[in-house]
């Protein structure tokens, strides 16, 4: 079989189609994927590396923008779909999954339009733009939340939960941790997070009497790695500061504990990997899911949350602190996190396309 997945632009898209694309080639060794995206996208990144297959197509979003990049966007449709009818007769897929962002929207149609089996993955409660809109066009749609069905028609939703990659599942993050020092990975999204960032710069000064103990792994985006990497070394903590991190799986393998953001593929990464974690969801998610993403663990015991609105380096510190000093809470709060894993998700897609694929 062969499956195009498209989309991506951000680690949020990206990496559950990367967890598909994983099962699928794990399920026949004849098996073939492509990937579909941007020059722009993070897919353009990184995909090479990790030895996947891309095309790329001319698109832009529309969303947010000015009226006069929104019309720029909006010219780029009709190309971007030739391309990505012929990126299809190249191809010959058997089924293409759009895994959400703009990239998504021109292969879907395309596929539509060629008589090819179509589906799409949504992360968030409350779905795209683009994913509104293919919903109406493919055969499946496959959700993380049950209250996205609302959005789709219900002959088509199943719910799968959101694909992990196999490095964040537990059992391949299991390994002894040949360190003396106690562990914090800070990351925002694929992008960084600034209040994030700056947030932890404050904090450094009340963690001064910690600078032996503890190690920081610190993704900040490109924007603010120079002032980040510049208060660690100023404060005299022992930190890795990058802009990006592309093996996050070694990452998370030797945090104690982590500080981020709660979006949709965090938090499934989070809790497939069985992680304490600190979360400071993005205020300015539609419908406020990160806060809604963020309370589902701290009700289960497996996270604390702080606001962005109520953040400081202080009480980020306090809160950090207070986790070192009662690793039996650290103990729980992993368990409860590993209670929440859901490691299927990507093998239940898969099964899912197999079965579509060959009812044509």
């Amino acid at each position: 079989m062969k499956m195009i997945i498209a989309g991506g632009g951000t680690g949020g898209h990206l990496f559950p189609g990367i967890a598909v694309a994983e099962e699928f080639l794990k399920r026949d060794p004849h098996n073939e994927v492509l990937f579909v995206g941007t020059k722009q996208g993070l897919e353009n990144q990184i995909l090479g590396n990790l030895g996947f297959p891309l095309r790329l197509i001319d698109i832009k979003g529309i969303k947010g923008k000015s009226m006069a990049k929104a019309w720029e966007a909006i010219g780029k449709i009709p190309k971007s779909l030739m391309q990505a009818i012929k990126i299809i007769r190249d191809f010959s897929p058997d089924i293409v999954v759009g895994v959400g962002g703009y990239a998504s929207g021109p292969v879907v149609m395309a596929a539509h339009f060629m008589g090819i089996r179509s589906a799409i993955t949504e992360q968030n409660a409350l779905p795209g733009l683009t994913n509104r809109i293919l919903g109406r066009f493919v055969e499946r749609v496959f959700l993380t939340f049950e209250q996205t069905k609302k959005w789709f028609s219900p002959l088509k939703t199943t719910v799968t939960g959101n694909p992990v990659r196999c490095a964040f599942l537990k059992e391949g993050l299991a390994c002894p941790k040949a360190k003396n020092r106690f562990t914090i990975l800070i990351f925002g999204g694929s992008q960084g997070a600034h209040a994030v960032n700056m947030a932890i710069v404050e904090a450094l000064p009340y963690l001064k009497g910690m600078m032996n103990q503890w190690k920081f792994i610190h993704q900040t985006g490109n924007a603010d790695l120079e002032v980040v990497s510049n208060a660690y070394r100023t404060m005299g903590f022992c930190a890795d500061v990058f802009p990006f991190i592309e093996d996050m799986a070694s990452a998370y393998r030797v945090a104690d504990l982590l500080v981020c953001r709660s979006g949709a593929t965090s938090v499934a990464e989070i809790t497939a990997s069985g992680k304490a974690a600190i979360l400071i969801p993005y205020p300015y998610a539609i419908g406020d899911h990160q806060a809604k993403n963020a309370e589902v663990l701290v009700e289960a015991g497996a996270a604390e949350m702080i606001r962005q609105e109520e953040l400081s380096g202080q009480k980020l510190a306090d809160a950090i602190k207070q986790l070192y000093d009662h690793p039996e809470i650290i103990m729980e709060m992993e368990a409860a996190s590993a209670k929440l894993g859901n490691i299927h998700a990507a093998a239940r897609i898969v099964d899912a396309c197999i079965e579509l694929v060959s009812s044509k």
